[in-house]
This record gives C-alpha cells, structure tokens and sequence, in this order.
C-alpha cells in the first residue's frame, strides 16, 4: 500500500487540511455550531473504523465526511427528542445533499468559511467573542491555545465561547456574507481575524512547529475572496498584500534542521518572488487612498523588507516613520516595540533601548516573550552581557514554541 493510500495518514491528513471547511459546512447544513463540531468528532471517527484499507477510502473523504456527519447529527437530534427543532428548518437538512454536491465550487462569495467569519464577525457579538469564535472554528485552535492566546484562565474563555455560540443560534444570527449596505460596518472585524488565522499560522502560539502552513494558506485564500467580495476596500487590498509578502519569506524562516532564521540571516534568492510581485502591486493598489489604513501601512513596511536586495540594503528610517504612522492611526503596546526595534536601527542599539524601557516599565508587555528578546539583543548588542543573560533568560521563560526556545537557549549560551 502507497503511504499516500494508507487510511491512517489519509484521516490525519484529510483532519488537517479540510476539517476547518467540513466544519463551516456542517455549521451552515444543522444551523448549530456546537452539534456540527460534534457530528464532525463522529464522522471522523466513523471512518478511523470503516476507512481499513485503501479500497475503503471514499474517492472524495470530505464529502463523505460531511454527509456522514450530517446523518449522525440527525440520529443525535432525533435520539435526544428534539425532533420539534428538526422539523423547524427542513431546508437546512433536506437540501444538504445537493448543498455538499456543489461544495466544491468556490468560484464565488459563497464559501463556507467565508460565511462563517461574517457570522462569527456579527456586530451582536463582543470584538473577543469575534476573534475567539473564528480562532476555534476556521482555525481549530482548542479552547486552551485560545486562552493562553488571549493571555486568560481557560474556563473563562470556555465560558466566553459557550455565549458566543449560544447568541449566535438564540439571536438567530443569519449564516451568510452580509449585503452590500452592510459589509463595512464588518469589514474591520473580518479583517482582524482573517488576520489571526493568518499569525497564527505563520507564527503559531504554542507547539514544535512554528509554521502552520495551512492556516497561512487559509487565511491567504479568505484575503483573496474579500478583495473579490469589496474590491474597492484598500484595506482588504493591504492585508492581502501584507499576507502575500511575509508568506513569500515563509521557507527561509527556519534551517533545514527546524532552528530559527533571522530576518537578517535568510537567504534572499528563496523568497517566492512571484509572490513578493504580487504584494508590491496590491501594496501600490492599497496606497492609492485619500486615508491609508493600517493594514496598507503594515503591506509599506513588509513592502520595504522584501524589496531589499540585501539586509544591509533595508531602508531602516523610512520603516521606522512608517511605524509612527501606524502608532498615530492604531496605537498599541506591540506596533510601540516594533517602532523602538526600528529606531535602533536607525538611531543606534542605546537609543531603540531607552524606547524599550520605557515599555517595559509600564507591564502591559510583561508576559510578552519578544519584548524581552528585544531587550536583550540590545543589550548584547552594546557589549552588557549580564543583563543581556538575564532579558533573554526571561524571554526563554515566557515562549513556548520551541524552535523559538531553541534560538533563546543558543543566545543565552553565547552571551
């Protein structure tokens, strides 16, 4: 049996790339998210008893999957004496066979996870409850990443999402992408977290891999169908290209051993430069505004980075005004000590570290693992030893993916 047969490796595999869009379907099928997800755990577990060898294996598991899990939610619905609410929405049962029949086509708006980020994004719904809800049903995140993401107890955030689901299906929230009046006053929240599917894949927040290629590839595709959805909205043009040009750099972002690469250290001549080509044009798309957003602020300075030949080539000071437009449009503790670590460039290690400080002495950044490392590249960088080992102790700490742990043990040992 080929590996790519094996039923064991076809479940994991299939789990990892499609259970984010067998969920949004099964979500948009039985108008109910928490009987999706666990009619999704069943479908999944039927096939770890039928999918035996490779003759068993469906010609198309996902469709398989969702109509699996379709007649499963149907016998729980009807084993738990809830056949009233069954009889409530036939068309979301009875039509789901042709519905998964042409699922495959997303030529169009009408993509399951795109319409399930509209729902997520509702306005009814709190801005945490918002990103919280999308990071577990589009990402998959557990309930723990999300709280240690969101830097919360886990019961809280359990809590916080069992509200969410439930205003959803109380409120009957409707399952789609808003008309056209409407998408604007969504739009910042479904960029926000189409964002987060995509830092979580390419900086995920806990685990051995610091790369979740599909999430990043997800969240690229979600970016693609908002420009198409609102191709007039500069800023859904600066997210798709700020995703473009940072994943375009995604293969040279760790050794063929898994260690960390520095920006600094990456061997240019692998970036993806069709793909780099591509950002540079929508940058340009993004910029042509009477206001620029943040997000076509952030395409600027990724814009800069990839354009430069070398990384002695990189142009520091305009990167480094680029981030005080940013603090003056969306000002945050993380944009401040990306704009400090841009100043040192410009400015020297001592200056970017009198900025530093100055975060650090607030705490809203304690917990912050980079904010540390920052700190500490500085202070090596000015020959102080001691304090250099003592931020990057702290820095080691605080992170929790390990390739990362790895750079900071490495660091710690040179200083």
């Amino acid at each position: 049996m080929s590996a790519g047969r094996d039923p064991k490796r076809v479940i994991a595999r299939t789990f990892r790339e499609e259970s984010a869009r067998i969920l949004a379907t099964l979500i948009r099928l039985l108008g109910d998210f928490d009987l999706a997800e666990e009619a999704m755990q069943d479908a999944f577990a039927v096939a770890v008893e039928q999918w035996t060898s490779a003759d068993a294996i469906p010609n198309n598991p996902r469709s398989w999957l969702i109509s699996t899990a379709r007649f499963r939610a149907i016998d729980r619905l009807r084993r738990d004496a809830r056949a009233e609410r069954l009889s409530t929405a036939p068309p979301l049962i009875e039509t789901s066979v042709s519905l998964v029949a042409t699922d495959d086509d997303e030529s169009g708006v009408a993509d399951d996870r795109l319409r399930l980020i509209f729902t997520c994004c509702h306005p009814a719904l709190a801005r945490e409850a918002q990103v919280a809800l999308t990071l577990r049903t589009i990402c998959g995140l557990t309930t723990e990443e999300i709280a240690r993401a969101f830097l919360v107890p886990v019961p809280t955030m359990a809590q916080r999402l069992v509200r969410a689901t439930g205003k959803i299906r109380d409120a009957r929230i409707p399952y789609r992408v808003p008309v056209a009046s409407e998408l604007a006053d969504r739009l910042d929240s479904v960029l926000a977290v189409v964002y987060l599917v995509f830092t979580e894949g390419y900086a995920a927040t806990n685990g051995d891999d610091l790369i979740r290629r599909e999430l990043c590839g997800e969240a690229i595709r979600l970016g693609r169908l908002l420009v198409e959805l609102m191709p007039s909205a500069s800023e859904a043009q600066g997210l798709l290209a700020l995703m473009l040009l940072h994943d375009a750099r995604r293969a040279t972002r760790l050794s063929p051993t898994g260690e960390l690469v520095l920006l600094e250290e990456q061997d240019r001549s692998q970036w993806d430069r069709p793909q780099i080509d591509e950002g540079l044009v929508r940058v340009e798309s993004a910029l042509r505004t009477m206001r620029v957003g943040p997000y076509a602020v952030q395409s600027a300075i990724a814009a800069l980075h990839s354009s430069a030949t070398t990384a002695a080539d990189t142009d520091w000071r305009q990167i480094a005004a680029l981030y005080s437009l940013l603090l003056s449009r969306e000002p945050s503790p993380v944009v401040e000590l990306n704009h400090a670590v841009a100043v040192a460039m410009v400015d020297g290690a001592e200056q970017g570290l009198l900025l530093l400080d100055a975060i650090a002495a607030r705490g809203e950044l304690d917990e912050y693992h980079l904010l540390h490392a920052a700190r500490a590249d500085l202070l090596r960088r000015l020959g102080r030893r001691d304090e250099a080992h003592e931020a990057y102790r702290q820095a080691l700490e605080l992170a929790s993916l390990e390739p990362e742990r790895r750079f900071l043990i490495r660091r710690i040992a040179e200083v």
